[in-house]
């Protein structure tokens, strides 16, 4: 086996394989894809509630692991169906060209829900084995850190499939099947690296009964707390982020190309600050880090609505926004990572990360497919209001925005033992900002100062003394509700 320290960048380098898989396979390409076969609206949404209606099978998985000794071999080969299971939509339609376009739109989401089933079914097996395997000092750094290089191969493996599609000029049926193919690849690359890192045996429940290691999370006031709000935040973003790149693709005319450009801009923009989001949440807790990056979710989807139908004007009015939210999705991402295993115990964690995850998701995915039927029905019918005209885009992405201050309303429900206010740490880092732009001011203006000659150097007793900087603001620690006697 390897050793920790190997283990870990072994762990990053499957990550980065695991980003390029995702990336690939379900890609703005998908829907340019399944749309060119007859998908409507309602089959957009129900493909983008999958990867969160299924997350059920976390309870399966979680129920399964407290009988299990080791998770290693169930992972694995959950873990490579669910790898290999887009494969018959990549290269169906090729081998058997009789079926008609509706039979494989379907085929799509049926083995897309089967996809995204198995993936939630490992998933809290890979995140509690992780929970038990790395070092809990640091581990929201460490996370901050794998999600750069994870964003940055997310980045490259968006960019070379947008320019697939730009320069070869291939179909999308042979480009969707060419990435997909290449994905899967990438993808069983990503399981095989972990063949090496140690696993230490599961800490099972004292008593495994169904209904207590189902209950165990939802009994706990502060995590009880924290998936009520997971929920609400899942039904607010749901409500409008499945439909961007349809909108942008059906209603601001912009190209394929352009639209996987802005995802990959995203993912680069993201990359950027994953890792000092890490320290933060190792920092100051991760409940400061989610309300920040919660406030500032609603930018994109006002970006959407306020663009001009002109996809030159649109692509570069959204690229900075499209940053800045890969941004906040890292660090809700790093956030909640930190939060479900630092705050669950190793005896039953499975349970907690698939109570999070999965009554959270499954939020998410209904809000997805009601948010799919109610555009199909409003298609067509706009609304004028004070000069701006309304059609269904713009409504769900209004309700979202809505719903988004809501939830951040509701995160001061999130109580984390031991996490400093949001408000201190805003001010803090505000000061340490400045401090550092003082600094290097500091040091340019000294600059001029060291070409001077000897001969033109003050003598001692003209020496000017530097200024006495200000002392910093005194840090105030507000004591949470949770903390007070």
């Amino acid at each position: 086996m390897w050793s920790l320290k190997s283990a870990k960048r072994a762990i990053i380098v499957a990550g980065c394989l695991a980003a390029a898989y995702t990336q690939l396979t379900t890609s703005p390409a998908t829907i340019a894809y399944i749309r060119s076969i007859g998908a409507n609206e309602l089959h957009i949404g129900i493909l983008g509630a999958l990867p969160t209606l299924m997350l059920f099978m976390q309870f399966i998985a979680a129920v399964i692991v407290n009988h299990l000794a080791y998770r290693r071999r169930i992972w694995f080969w959950a873990a490579l169906t669910h790898r290999l299971m887009l494969l018959p939509t990549a290269l169906g339609p090729w081998m058997f060209p009789e079926y008609s376009d509706q039979f494989w739109v379907w085929m799509l989401l049926a083995t897309t829900a089967i996809n995204q089933g198995l993936l939630h079914f490992s998933s809290p097996l890979w995140l509690s084995w992780m929970g038990d395997y790395l070092p809990h000092k640091g581990l929201s750094a460490y996370w901050g850190k794998r999600q750069v290089w994870m964003q940055i191969a997310a980045a490259i493996s968006l960019c070379a499939a947008a320019f697939l599609i730009l320069k070869s000029g291939l179909p999308i049926a042979i480009t969707y099947s060419v990435m997909t193919c290449v994905g899967t690849v990438c993808g069983v690359l990503d399981l095989l690296l972990f063949h090496r890192v140690d696993e230490p045996p599961v800490k099972q429940c004292p008593s495994p009964k169904l209904h207590q290691v189902f209950a165990e999370p939802f009994r706990n006031r502060e995590f009880r707390r924290y998936i009520g709000f997971m929920c609400f935040w899942n039904f607010a973003a749901m409500a409008g982020a499945p439909f961007i790149s349809l909108y942008l693709l059906s209603e601001v005319h912009m190209e394929l190309f352009h639209v996987m450009l802005l995802w990959t801009i995203s993912w680069v923009g993201g990359a950027t600050l994953s890792r000092t989001l890490g320290r933060w949440a190792d920092s100051h807790g991760s409940q400061p880090v989610l309300v920040m990056c919660v406030a500032l979710k609603s930018s994109n989807m006002l970006a959407l609505l306020l663009i001009p139908h002109s996809p030159g004007i649109a692509f570069w009015v959204l690229a900075p926004c499209f940053m800045l939210d890969a941004v906040l999705n890292a660090g809700i991402l790093i956030a909640n990572n930190g939060f479900m295993i630092k705050n669950s115990p190793s005896e039953n964690r499975t349970m907690y990360i698939a109570a999070t995850q999965a009554v959270a998701g499954m939020v998410g995915g209904l809000t997805s497919i009601l948010a799919g039927w109610l555009m199909s029905v409003l298609a067509g019918h706009h609304w004028d209001v004070a000069g701006w005209r309304l059609g269904n885009f713009q409504i769900m992405f209004l309700s979202s925005i809505a719903l988004r201050w809501m939830a951040l309303a509701m995160t001061r429900y999130v109580q984390e033992p031991h996490a400093r206010h949001t408000w201190d740490v805003v001010q803090e880092l505000v000061q340490e900002m400045l401090d550092r732009l003082d600094l290097s001011s500091q040091d340019n203006s000294e600059e001029p100062a060291a070409l001077m000659s000897s001969a033109e150097q003050p003598s001692d007793s003209e020496t000017v003394k530097p200024p006495v900087r200000a002392p910093k603001l005194i840090h105030r620690s507000r004591i949470r509700k949770s903390q007070r006697t």
